[in-house]
């Protein structure tokens, strides 16, 4: 498969991902929207995914490429293909879907516990540790089945139509560069019960070696799906 990266910020890159779908023989290309790329025709791609930003949902004013990368988004839900969103990919999606995407009460930046949702259709442990980063939150859209969430955060993603779509808000792609790259250039969010500091959330590695399997999981089943 041939799969296309948005990427919304030079930061917020693909991280784990990439290397995750080159060693399972895909190929990808990246969009760098946040430099005015043009987004890719569906056509050339086989799968979609949406990268996490700083960016608002729907700051199309500040940001006129949202509203490019919401038609090509639209585009994939209907036509069957796979899309994956993370962070802010996931909050487009699901507003596109239907869902109400809003201000959290918390922010959640750095390790929290998820824990999994009853009718969750992930293969993955009933709690898990992840990694975080974001204040808005979004509601479970109509069809969807969720994964699962955490103490601040009761929606934490979401598989849709079969999981051909899925939508993370936590961060399984993450690694101890992309979370150094991410502190380096987005502030921390005001203090607060599940906001960590800097040194908390890179003070083990390996913690973020355990994301791996956790990855691996939700993608094998998305991509195994999806063909």
């Amino acid at each position: 498969m041939h799969i296309y990266f948005l990427q919304h910020a030079a930061h917020a890159g693909p991280a784990r991902l990439a290397d995750w779908l080159a060693g399972m023989g895909h190929s990808h290309n990246t969009c760098h929207l946040y430099a005015d790329e043009a987004p890719p025709r569906l056509e050339d791609c086989d799968a979609l995914i949406l990268l996490d930003g700083p960016q608002a949902h729907d700051d199309s004013e500040a940001h006129p490429w949202l509203k490019r990368e919401i038609k090509l988004l639209d585009r994939a839900l209907k036509s069957g293909k796979p899309v994956l969103g993370l962070g802010l990919g996931a909050r487009l999606i699901a507003a596109r879907l239907g869902a109400i995407v809003s201000r959290g009460t918390h922010a959640e930046a750095g390790w929290q516990t998820v824990t999994l949702a009853p009718e969750s259709p992930f293969d993955l442990p009933e709690q898990f540790e992840a990694f975080l980063w974001h204040r808005d939150i979004f509601g479970l859209p109509e069809d969807a089945l969720p994964l699962g969430g955490t103490a601040a955060s009761p929606v934490q993603g979401f598989a849709w139509d079969a999981g051909r779509v899925i939508a993370l808000q936590c961060h399984l792609e993450a690694t101890a560069a992309s979370a150094a790259a991410l502190l380096d250039h987005e502030p921390l969010p005001a203090e607060g019960p599940y906001v960590q500091s800097r040194e908390a959330i890179l003070a083990d590695p390996r913690r973020f070696d355990r994301l791996a399997p956790l990855l691996d999981r939700v993608l094998s089943r998305w991509l195994v799906g999806a063909a």
